[in-house]
């Protein structure tokens, strides 16, 4: 139990790991609310205790289960992103097997997750299908809310009924997320921002979206809102195309006044990296800008997608069409489930990440010559969805 304080609101809240659980007459879909997985992000957390408060006393009829679950407690208490490592960077299976494993000699973030991997996987045992988890964070620009995801057509499918922003593929970049390694076992699961880590309106606005998605998913039956609380955002795809990335012995500091989604001219001065100064080459949108001491992205740059594209990558999906392509030189199988492609650049040239993404495939740099692509689409349980309102 630790009691976390939010500084804008002048709140101070104890906070156990099961915030809430609450369990309806009927079955119904499992969904899975974290917050708190950065310690310096408490507004999912007195988010979720307000809407839990709320369906108690008011007696809410429910259909399935709704839990919420804490992630670093000892962060939170301190009120830091994390304390020896980012809890949200080391969701990888490996890394979890040793973590899990008695002779490993675990940091304080290591421990977080150990507890956090054995709620998720009693839930994934007890729980009734589908599932669906959202991870609540903040960021440290101000920002309108929004949305982001892994970009498998399951989960673009059920993301695209809130009247949001919505960034895919994010996992290119931060590789170990909660998110990435839920949503690699096929289940739907998406990021919400909800504002500036101070900011009141983000707690107001992890509300609105909380009972939002409870409406989504059927879990509470009543008629659906039409998302006024998010102030008619812009209901765009982005996709992310550049991150700055910041070195352990890198010094970084971002000019003032940024905010997310901010279209900024060719040449305007960002950010200090080292003493050197960083500028656009081209016109920018600007997208996570870094204004706190911890973290290793400095910034990324987004674009919209076209609805053409979103589009074509669905139908190619559809056709499998990524299945020809181990017909073409310099591509093969890294992996016998056929999920994981290894690209000879030297050879296939032509074959850029931006193909990969049309595909439904992450792609990452192996080594010099060769990317290693990965299916997102393989691994989604679609089947489990199909008798979902929103499917």
């Amino acid at each position: 139990m630790q009691e976390v304080q939010k500084n804008d609101l002048k709140e101070t809240t104890t906070v156990e790991r099961i915030i809430g659980h609450l369990s309806g007459n009927r079955e119904g879909p499992t969904v899975v609310f974290f917050a708190g997985i950065h310690g310096n992000e408490p507004a999912g957390v007195l988010a979720l205790k307000q809407v839990f408060k709320r369906l108690i006393a008011k007696k809410v009829d429910l259909e399935g289960e709704i839990f919420a679950v804490a992630g670093n407690l000892g962060a939170l208490k301190k009120q830091v992103r994390f304390q020896a490592v980012d809890l949200n960077r080391i969701w990888f299976p490996e890394r979890i097997s040793n973590i899990l494993s008695d002779e490993h000699n675990n940091n304080a973030e290591e421990e977080e997750l150990k507890l956090l991997y054995g709620v998720l996987c009693k839930i994934l045992e007890k729980g009734n299908p589908p599932f669906y988890f959202i991870d609540l964070h903040t960021t440290s620009s101000d920002t309108t809310p929004f949305i982001v995801l892994n970009d498998s057509l399951l989960n673009r499918k059920y993301a695209s009924n809130y009247p949001l922003p919505i960034i895919l593929g994010i996992e290119e970049y931060l590789e170990g997320a909660l998110l990435s390694y839920i949503n690699e076992l096929g289940y739907v699961s998406l990021g919400f921002e909800s504002g500036q880590h101070n900011d009141s309106k983000a707690v107001e606005n992890c509300v609105d979206f909380i009972e939002f998605t409870l409406q989504l998913t059927d879990v509470v039956r009543t008629s659906k809102s039409d998302g006024n609380g998010f102030n008619n955002a812009s209901h765009t795809f982005y996709e992310i195309y550049h991150q700055h990335t910041i070195g352990a012995e890198d010094i970084f500091r971002m000019f003032p006044g940024f905010t997310n989604f901010q279209e900024v001219p060719k040449g305007t001065e960002i950010a200090v990296n080292n003493d050197a100064v960083l500028k656009t080459k081209k016109r920018r949108q600007i997208f996570m800008p870094l204004y706190q001491d911890q973290g290793g992205e400095g910034f990324y740059f987004i674009r919209p997608i076209p609805k053409f594209l979103l589009w074509l990558s669905k139908e190619l999906r559809r056709f499998k069409v990524d299945h020809l392509l181990v017909k073409l030189p310099g591509v093969q199988w890294k992996s016998d489930k056929k999920d994981t492609l290894l690209v000879d650049q030297r050879i296939a040239r032509f074959m850029a990440k931006s193909i990969f993404h049309l595909l439904g495939y992450r792609a990452r740099q192996f080594d010099e010559t060769h990317l290693v692509v990965k299916s997102r689409e393989i691994a989604s349980r679609n089947n489990e969805y199909k008798g979902a309102g929103w499917f």
